[in-house]
């Protein structure tokens, strides 16, 4: 058996009987001896001289852990690997020493979080702590709090700098629980200058300005708690703000400069008043449980990665049009359709409606017309709508299937020329209305 036991977060005053007990017992090794509790196993065998020669962190935990299996099995006997702190706290090589499959025994010992809450006097569970490895930082958002381990150079402090917001407020933990204990809150932007910072250095961070999903959710949850407006709402109540909060925000990326970033806040705005529509009809979901925003957002990631088996899988995709094609076999498939048109909300504008069926037409078929084919198909078209079949009042008018085939011809050639004809149109709008404006001698 290999018997895991921790030295606890400093001195040996958080050294546990049962570790010291086995670390004197039975014959013992170290991760590691640059540790304050290390001091009383001056004669173990330990790692250290591993760590110069090793090429990145994870070949060298590797390492180490084949070494320790190797040196039990060839030891025939119960043996002891120490670690700092606890076990299954931040220690790598525990967590590969437990997918190896060799026999060992974990056994409890203080940890930094252990410590690091004492010193600061907060209780995790109240607060719900989020715990994060220095070495793998997300960028963080709101709500808050962390507690950032393994922060044990100033240049690791500096990537921590990176991923917090730049109005953060960081409390720095230095030797927490030890003699030489130090809690100094600083702003982030000290973190880059944290020269102090080393193997027993913790960070807290209390909260970020920016928010998150779970602020998101919070706040709804309130609304419905406290507001009548919102209490009232339904999925049917709610449907032609949806649509509005959609159209507006197709207004505001037609005032969206995709190079400078002109019009940003604005679009910022009110994707933000589009995804709150979206939070709504999930809130009213969950509160009789048919669905949540956890739901949703699994959802969508699940089905994003099965439709991205070029991506997640050993499919080879070389072009959009192969992508395209495999999305709607895989499509079809899991909804269960005979036909790929199924599914496609049919009232959708005019234009709209075109341009989505003649997708799923370039997919069923296979076939792309040129912008040049379908150029000389609008002239021909063109030429019969220029020919009357009637004459009404000296006016020209052509039945319906001359104007059928032309209107399909503008919108062919359009789609296969990339142009947007409802976003042409809306354009078109706009500029009147511009024009109508001015004309009132009104600004636009």
């Amino acid at each position: 058996m290999i018997h895991v036991v921790g030295l606890g977060p400093d001195d040996d005053r958080f050294l546990t009987p049962d570790a010291l007990d086995h670390l004197t017992r039975l014959p013992a090794r170290l991760r590691t001896r640059r540790h304050p509790a290390a001091a009383n196993f001056a004669h173990l065998e330990s790692y250290d001289q591993w760590y110069d020669d090793a090429e990145d962190f994870e070949s060298l935990y590797r390492d180490i852990v084949a070494d320790v299996i190797a040196w039990h099995d060839a030891a025939n006997t119960d043996v002891t690997y120490g670690v700092p702190g606890s076990p299954l706290v931040a220690e790598h090589t525990v967590e590969l020493l437990l997918a190896s499959g060799a026999p060992v025994k974990i056994h409890p010992a203080v940890s930094v979080i252990d410590v690091v809450i004492s010193a600061l006097g907060v209780d995790p569970m109240t607060q719900r702590v989020q715990i994060l490895d220095a070495l793998d930082m997300p960028t963080l958002q709101g709500p808050g709090p962390w507690l950032i381990l393994q922060v044990y150079s100033p240049e690791i402090a500096a990537l921590v700098a990176d991923a917090l917001p730049p109005d953060a407020q960081v409390t720095v933990c230095w030797h927490a629980g030890g003699n030489d204990e130090s809690i100094t809150t600083i702003d982030v932007s000290g973190l880059s200058h944290l020269e102090s910072a080393d193997h027993l250095t913790s960070l807290w961070v209390s909260a970020a300005s920016q928010r998150g999903a779970a602020d998101l959710i919070d706040l709804m949850h309130q609304l419905r708690r406290e507001c009548p407006w919102d209490q009232d709402q339904t999925h049917q109540s709610l449907e032609r703000h949806l649509i509005e909060e959609a159209y507006e925000v197709i207004d505001a990326l037609s005032h969206y400069d995709d190079v400078s970033g002109e019009g940003g806040e604005h679009l910022e705005e009110e994707l933000g008043d589009l995804l709150f529509q979206i939070l709504f009809h999930a809130e009213l979901g969950s509160e009789v449980d048919a669905f949540s925003m956890s739901s949703i957002m699994t959802r969508i990631y699940d089905k994003l990665v099965s439709r991205h088996p070029h991506v997640f899988g050993d499919v080879s995709m070389q072009t959009a049009d192969d992508v395209a094609r495999q999305w709607e076999d895989i499509k079809k498939v899991e909804k269960q359709r005979e036909s790929v048109t199924d599914g496609i909300a049919m009232g959708l504008p005019g234009f709209s409606l075109w341009s989505k069926l003649a997708r799923k037409r370039r997919v069923v078929f296979g076939d792309a017309p040129t912008p040049s084919e379908q150029r000389l198909a609008l002239e021909d078209a063109l030429r019969d709508l220029s020919r009357p079949t009637q004459e009404a009042d000296d006016a020209t008018v052509s039945d319906d299937a001359t104007w059928n085939r032309f209107v399909e011809a503008v919108a062919a050639y359009a789609h296969t020329s990339g142009i947007d004809l409802d976003g042409t149109a809306r354009r078109l709008a706009l500029r009147a209305r511009s024009e109508i404006r001015q004309r009132e001698g009104l600004s636009d």
